[in-house]
């Protein structure tokens, strides 16, 4: 381990657990000729150390492992098999994490070798989401996670594996093995998780409905972990949703209503945070979360402006959100640069200049400067997808004008003594059912003067 890394982890002091951390070791492997990666070897060995450390795991070394061969066997040659070996040994260390997708025979051979267990990438995660789940539906959406992973992970490891259980009857047969029967027991367990997942499901969509009827446009709030989305949303939403500096320190999604400048109410949901190479399995399973996000009005992309690699983490959210079905050239995504306080002087004007340039909003969430700025960008990407009409209706029709008012906005009102003059604006969602009720309409470019100018 580097010593700037071990002053970092001693400066943190210890973990507040009852047992003692488990040791462990940290490997990155850099496999020659694999896909070019933006991000430096050691910034994703810091990022692997910070999952280790959202699980309270003793890291003794963390070191960069050169693959110039990967073995379907090991991944790793015989040198540096032998030589991490060696660490483990001396260092005592009770798990390896490896910083790359391994497969079963892998996984286990590495473990055969070293005599720990060995966990890679896709575990970790697994096991610190396992952690960090609260509510039944983040539990839910774990367990399939987990059940998915082991499923792939049934191989012949262990004799128990190999035995056969007996048919039914004289003309039963041999059976089927034990493989056989854990594959078909997690199977039904798969299967049962996926159908309460869809009763969640079917909950949100109810909910989202009632949302839409209320007029309340939502908000899904996006990063990369540790972007600051949590402490942005408590900002926001007056909320005391967990904030650390810890990656995934929040999982379970929170919504919350939000009133913006000109008196619009909105939804504010906050995410799970995004991370590099998001395990597949992960991604499927929390589609019931992330739908908020692909259904939301307006999806707000956090960004941790003083990382030396945001840009690489800019690049991995926008994945991530294409293969949900959002794509940033295609909806409307408003970028916040976060932790404007952290830049020094020079590099925060270069910042500045750039968010103007690209539309992003530069904030800095903890201290609250900008947040009023994001507030009104937000009003205005909102308002860009409602059309402003002005309409007059009958002073006798009061069930229209009371319908309008449940679900239009309406910016301003002038009565008459045979007719009420109101200037409304209609989201997009209830532009057909709006136009239907209120038949012959007068268009205006621009809301009137004074306090409803959007």
């Amino acid at each position: 381990m580097q010593p700037n890394e071990v002053e970092r982890r001693a400066s943190i002091g210890p973990h507040d657990t009852a047992a003692p951390a488990t040791t462990a070791i940290v490997l990155l492997p850099v496999v020659r000729g694999a896909e070019m990666e933006q991000r430096s070897p050691e910034g994703r060995l810091a990022e692997a150390v910070g999952l280790a450390d959202a699980i309270a795991l003793d890291v003794v070394e963390a070191r960069v492992v050169p693959v110039r061969n990967p073995r379907p066997a090991t991944l790793f040659g015989p040198g540096a098999m032998d030589d991490i070996t060696a660490v483990a040994r001396s260092a005592g260390a009770k798990l390896v994490v490896v910083d790359h997708p391994l497969t079963p025979v892998q996984q286990r051979n590495l473990e055969k070798a070293w005599s720990v267990k060995v966990l890679d990438r896709t575990a970790l995660i697994l096991e610190i989401f396992g952690e960090r789940a609260q509510t039944a539906e983040g539990s839910l959406q774990v367990e399939l996670a987990h059940l998915t992973y082991q499923k792939s992970r049934l191989v012949r490891s262990w004799t128990h594996l190999e035995r056969q259980r007996g048919g039914f009857g004289f003309l039963g047969g041999p059976g089927e093995t034990q493989i056989e029967a854990d594959r078909r027991q997690i199977a039904e367990r798969i299967a049962r998780v996926e159908k309460a997942l869809e009763d969640v499901r079917r909950t949100r969509a109810l909910a989202r409905e009632q949302r839409r009827r209320n007029n309340q446009p939502v908000i899904a709030l996006v990063g990369y972990t540790n972007a600051g989305k949590s402490t942005l949303f408590n900002r926001l939403a007056g909320s005391h949703v967990e904030a650390r500096d810890l990656l995934f320190a929040t999982l379970d999604p929170t919504l919350r209503r939000l009133e913006l400048p000109h008196g619009r109410e909105a939804v504010l949901s906050d995410t799970v945070g995004f991370i590099s190479h998001l395990p597949t399995s992960l991604v499927a399973a929390f589609r019931a979360t992330l739908e908020e996000v692909t259904l939301a009005d307006l999806v707000v992309h956090v960004r941790d402006i003083a990382h030396e690699e945001t840009e690489a983490q800019a690049a991995d959210v926008r994945a991530t959100l294409s293969e949900i079905g959002v794509e940033p050239g295609l909806r409307d995504v408003l970028e916040v640069w976060n932790k404007a306080d952290l830049l020094p002087p020079q590099v925060r004007a270069e910042r500045e200049a750039a968010a103007a340039r690209e539309g992003a909003v530069m904030i800095s969430a903890a201290t609250g400067e900008g947040v009023d700025d994001l507030v009104e960008a937000i009003e205005a990407r909102l308002a860009k997808h409602s059309e402003v009409r002005e309409v007059a209706i009958a002073a006798a029709d009061g069930a229209l004008v009371a319908w309008l008012y449940r679900n239009v906005e309406v910016l301003a009102r002038r009565d008459e003594e045979a007719a009420v003059h109101l200037t409304i604006r209609i989201p997009e969602a209830r532009r057909a059912d709006t136009l239907h009720r209120l038949g012959e309409t007068v268009p205006v470019e621009e809301p009137p003067a004074g306090p409803y100018r959007p």
